[in-house]
């Protein structure tokens, strides 16, 4: 993989063109955030593919369209990345989508498809603005679907609506987007993607993620919850380990044929009538995967960096290789760094920040 000096590009000009004609539309008390948000960050450098990455094809469906990087979206060569974008968590998103970049031999295979509730207009440019040649879509996620089954959990941030929008991506993709690697906004990469992107689902699992069968299941539901034995029995033919749903390979098609969205729904409509969870949206999808789900070496998800759910404590590395390091839990790398109360592994964050601080000297 080589990294050259990006080149400009002739779109630039028409989008600084909608950026000043958007700002100009916002009302004034929005316009200082607008233009926080999309000079907050530096532009990204232009990663290049290894000669030996196979070409982007357009498919029949994309033939007569040639605009932009939707030609690239139903090619059977791209690797497809989804992750939720918002403001509270835009600086995360900019180290994922960096670090993703930066270790793939294929960067420019690679198309990201970018969901969001609320600020689409300023999410986009600022995308735009830090990364002008990447290939993305960015679709909005209506609220609404989702926010009367919302449960209250152990932290405000888990109640989040958009938090639930990993349900519905198979609603929300493309038809012709098979599968997609899922990625939260408080991880970085420092591996291929491609390889986690190709990971063997079988002839049945619809999503694959690291197991963690050490962990004490039990503790994800209440007791309500296991004292049912009607409710309890859910998992009476399976042996179901704990995964983690910030990293997931999930087949799209297989998730469509099977409904799991509905599927998932009605469990959140059973915890709004009886709390069998504490959690947000992990025990739905505990509750219809876990145990039938394909497993991905550990090295692809050392999660829990950003401590427990109350204190957000540091922590170390699990045993074993890394290639992605995930901080879920409370304490966030760019909150502690800011607040100059880093955990040893925040600096492993560090060199993906794209904040485009007073001292920077490249901005």
């Amino acid at each position: 993989m080589k990294l050259k000096p990006r080149r400009p590009k002739s779109n630039q000009a028409p989008l600084l063109f909608f950026l000043i004609l958007s700002f100009f539309s916002l009302p004034n008390e929005a316009k200082s955030t607008t233009t926080t948000l999309i000079h907050q960050f530096k532009e990204a450098p232009e990663f290049y593919n290894s000669p030996d990455c196979a070409s982007i094809t357009d498919t029949q469906d994309n033939l007569n369209n040639h605009q932009n990087a939707d030609t690239y979206i139903c090619s059977e060569e791209a690797v497809h990345v989804a992750m939720t974008l918002d403001t509270t968590y835009i600086r995360g998103s900019m180290a994922a989508i960096l670090s993703v970049l930066q270790h793939s031999s294929c960067p420019q295979n690679i198309f990201f498809h970018f969901v969001c509730s609320s600020s689409a207009s300023l999410l986009r440019a600022a995308i735009s603005n830090s990364f002008p040649y990447l290939n993305f879509h960015l679709y909005t996620f209506d609220d609404s679907q989702v926010s009367g089954l919302i449960s209250t959990s152990i932290r405000s941030a888990l109640d989040c609506p958009l938090n639930y929008a990993r349900s519905y991506l198979p609603n929300l993709l493309p038809l012709c987007v098979r599968r997609v690697v899922y990625l939260d906004s408080d991880l970085i990469l420092v591996d291929d993607i491609a390889k986690l992107a190709d990971t063997p689902l079988g002839d049945k699992a619809v999503l694959a993620a690291p197991e963690y069968c050490n962990a004490n299941f039990t503790a994800y539901f209440t007791p309500t919850f296991w004292s049912n034995p009607s409710l309890s029995l859910t998992f009476a033919d399976r042996k179901p380990c704990y995964f983690n749903t910030g990293v997931m390979v999930i087949d799209l098609e297989r998730w469509r044929e099977g409904d799991y969205t509905t599927k998932i729904e009605e469990w959140m409509e059973l915890q709004k009538r009886m709390r069998i969870y504490d959690l947000g949206s992990l025990p739905p999808f505990l509750l219809v995967f876990a145990g039938n789900i394909a497993s991905v070496d550990h090295r692809w998800n050392q999660h829990g960096l950003g401590g427990d759910n109350f204190r957000g404590l540091c922590r170390d590395l699990h045993p074993g290789p890394v290639s992605l390091l995930h901080w879920s839990g409370k304490g966030k790398p760019w909150v502690r760094l800011d607040a100059n109360r880093p955990c040893p592994l925040d600096a492993l964050w560090a060199p993906y920040d794209l904040l485009n601080t007073p001292f920077s000297l490249d901005s």
